[in-house]
């Protein structure tokens, strides 16, 4: 057992109960507090490439553990990749011959497999997994986004979250239909309530006999495990869990929110120079349209290949392509050694993959819904906190974390759909008061 001193009057009690690959707990998450009524603390992970800026191999390989333990579960044998995986996470200079090993050795699925990875901060995760397989198998991943022209295949609620709607949108209407297993993917199980609320979605709506719910961490309590044993008894399904590190979890207090909120920081300086580069010829769109919370229509169309509207192993090889075209380019517009890039809420995975192929000193995290306490206090996951209304709909809060002072000498933001006219002031702003010197704004919608 280990405690966790996050603020003052907040204390979370951490018990490791399974832990097969021996990894150090400081490898996977630090602790912080969570702006959030139903809880109130946050096991930010370093291995995302969420919160907390990483080699972005890292969170590649994140996923390919995870894949590698599905296929372990399905009679495949995978000892030495894991033990190349687990030294890729331990050690990031390895991370990238990894990350290339595991990418020319495709594991292979059996039975038509479905992988759901869950918004916002699992979409990358979940399509690092998906992407590790080839033969049968197809990815989506939930969505806040409201689309016009569709209706979604599948609703449900999340819970313990500040945004609790999720929809899954498919091109392919078969997708659900014609899935033998079904492969949920969470950054985090805490009590599995939102995992089994889609899986009795999906049983009402596409009936499943095989699911299994793959995250980097597991933390249900005895009761939670009876309720999955409970519910797979009365649906008549199996439901199996594969994670990293699994445990119990004790709270005790709250967060002092004056004192957290008082440590939130900005930096100043002069101007940055800001750089635009139009990226969308070298990757396919859909004409898809979507409304906010405010009903505001945004027209831009979204990148085809994101798994908000499905794929196929096919599409993950073209999208290869295009991602390697796109690295290039940029690799070639860096003028500086130390860059941090970032991906922009859903959008994470294709722009984690276009950082990791844009050479040496690169660093990459992506912005949140997720509101963090910030504080200086060691060992806490959250040093200082940005904030800004999000272009596509300026009623909702967003934020990016932890960019100490003259870290970077320039910045790569990655932006799926066209800002809609005067909603991107906010954004820019939040950005400048980075004070990297050098933001480029790189967009997949002209």
């Amino acid at each position: 057992m280990k405690s966790y001193l996050i603020l003052d009057n907040l204390t979370v009690d951490v018990e490791i109960t399974r832990n097969p690959f021996h990894l150090s707990r400081d490898i996977l998450f630090q602790m912080a507090a969570r702006i959030n009524k139903k809880r109130s603390f946050l096991f930010v992970s370093k291995v995302l490439g969420k919160h907390i800026p990483v080699n972005p191999y890292i969170p590649l390989l994140g996923g390919a553990a995870l894949a590698l333990l599905l296929h372990e579960q399905e009679g495949g044998e995978v000892t030495e990749k894991l033990e190349k995986v687990m030294k890729g996470l331990q050690f990031p200079d390895q991370a990238e011959s990894v990350y290339g090993y595991l990418k020319s050795r495709l594991l292979q699925v059996h039975e038509k497999t479905l992988f759901i990875a869950f918004a916002e901060t699992a979409t990358a995760l979940g399509h690092a997994m998906y992407d590790l397989f080839e033969g049968n198998a197809s990815f989506l991943h939930t969505t806040r986004e409201r689309i016009v022209e569709m209706e979604p295949v599948l609703q449900f609620e999340e819970e313990h979250s500040h945004a609790t709607a999720h929809r899954c949108y498919s091109v392919d209407g078969e997708f659900i239909k014609e899935a033998d297993a079904i492969v949920l993917v969470d950054d985090e199980i805490t009590t599995g309530k939102t995992a089994l609320n889609i899986i009795r979605e999906l049983h009402h709506t596409h009936p499943c006999a095989k699911y299994t719910i793959a995250s980097l961490l597991d933390w249900r309590s005895e009761a939670d495990l009876k309720r999955f044993d409970d519910t797979a008894l009365e649906l008549g399904v199996s439901i199996r869990c594969i994670s990293l590190m699994s445990g119990r979890v004790e709270v005790h207090g709250e967060p002092e929110k004056k004192q957290a909120e008082a440590l939130s920081e900005t930096w100043s300086g002069s101007s940055p120079e800001f750089v635009c580069h139009d990226v969308s010829d070298w990757f396919d769109h859909v004409a898809y349209s979507s409304w906010n919370q405010l009903n505001e229509k945004n027209m831009s169309t979204y990148l085809s290949n994101t798994g908000r509207f499905g794929l196929r192993p096919g599409d993950c090889r073209e999208l290869d392509r295009q991602v390697s075209q796109c690295a290039s380019f940029l690799k070639s517009q860096r003028s500086g050694s130390n860059a941090l890039c970032m991906g922009t809420g859903e959008f994470m995975y294709i722009p984690m993959r276009i950082a990791a192929e844009m050479g040496e000193g690169i660093n990459y995290q992506s912005s949140t819904r997720s509101p963090i306490y910030p504080s200086s206090a060691p060992e806490y996951a959250v040093s200082n906190r940005f904030s800004f209304h999000a272009p596509e709909d300026v009623s909702v809060l967003n934020y990016f974390y932890n960019i100490p002072q003259g870290q970077y000498d320039e910045l790569f933001v990655f932006i799926e759909r066209q800002m809609p006219a005067g909603q991107e002031i906010s954004f820019i702003q939040a950005l400048e008061s980075t004070g990297i010197p050098k933001i480029h704004l790189v967009t997949f919608n002209s």
